[in-house]
């Protein structure tokens, strides 16, 4: 199978930012982390770098490969075949900030919700764009493929057939000769 990579994610850098202006939100709606704020804002600013440049989504010609983790390195590989449908969704914070969440959903997947998510991603549209466009070639060679299958299957029939008859025919000639002796 080929690594050769069709197209590669780039995350928007202001994710991070959108990271900041939430946890700030939930820490202000308990009144007791308000004091905390500038010391989560740092954390935030801080890990969200490396959160970032850890976080990767590369469309290979018959699957998508999104890695991310710091501590906990994640990978997921997942078949273009099985991937049902490609969200693109944007709240009104994400709207504010020009960011979008990509999520994948997939045949045999267990729950709701999307298998995997990516937020930020750079020319988000076009990104899915480039993942549909890839899954409908994949499932047009596999048509491709299955009716050759089927032609093949069909030309091994009539040859069959045609060595049946024939068989058919050898066995009646022999019949007749013994019958006439």
């Amino acid at each position: 199978m080929s690594n050769l990579t069709l197209k590669s994610a780039n995350f928007d850098p202001k994710v991070k930012q959108y990271w900041m202006v939430t946890a700030s939100l939930f820490a202000m709606l308990a009144l007791v982390t308000i004091p905390l704020i500038p010391i989560i804002l740092l954390i935030v600013w801080l890990v969200g770098g490396r959160i970032l440049a850890a976080m990767s989504a590369d469309l290979l010609p018959q699957k998508l490969v999104v890695k991310r983790g710091i501590l906990f390195k994640e990978e997921k590989s997942i078949p273009l075949e099985k991937i049902t449908d490609v969200g693109l969704s944007q709240g009104p914070l994400m709207r504010i900030f020009g960011l979008y969440r990509l999520s994948f959903e997939t045949a045999g997947q267990s729950g709701n919700g999307a298998l995997v998510s990516l937020l930020g991603v750079v020319n988000a549209s076009e990104f899915r764009e480039a993942i549909l466009e890839q899954k409908d070639v994949l499932a047009n060679q596999g048509k491709t493929s299955q009716q050759a299958t089927e032609q093949s299957e069909k030309e091994l029939l009539r040859a069959l057939t045609y060595s049946v008859k024939n068989i058919e025919q050898m066995l009646l000639v022999l019949v007749d000769e013994r019958q006439q002796k």
